[in-house]
């Protein structure tokens, strides 16, 4: 399961690093890592601050009103 994510990440980091080095410099691999952990610190900071107000809109309550409140 965890590689899966970490494939995932180098897939997109790979893909972003293609456009400005060529995938035959020597520092290729080095570039790919770093912006793979960009991302995977990208999308931790996304999950970790995610606004509750979005979520109503996610989980299929609209602008239901809340009850008990």
């Amino acid at each position: 399961m965890i590689s899966w994510l970490v494939r995932a990440a180098l897939v997109v980091a790979g893909a972003v690093v293609g456009i400005f080095v060529a995938k035959d410099a020597p520092a290729f691999d080095v570039i790919q890592m770093i912006v793979a952990l960009f991302v995977i610190a990208l999308t931790i900071f996304v999950l970790a601050f995610w606004p509750a107000r979005w979520t109503h809109l996610l989980d299929g309550t609209g602008d239901k009103p809340q009850s008990g409140s």
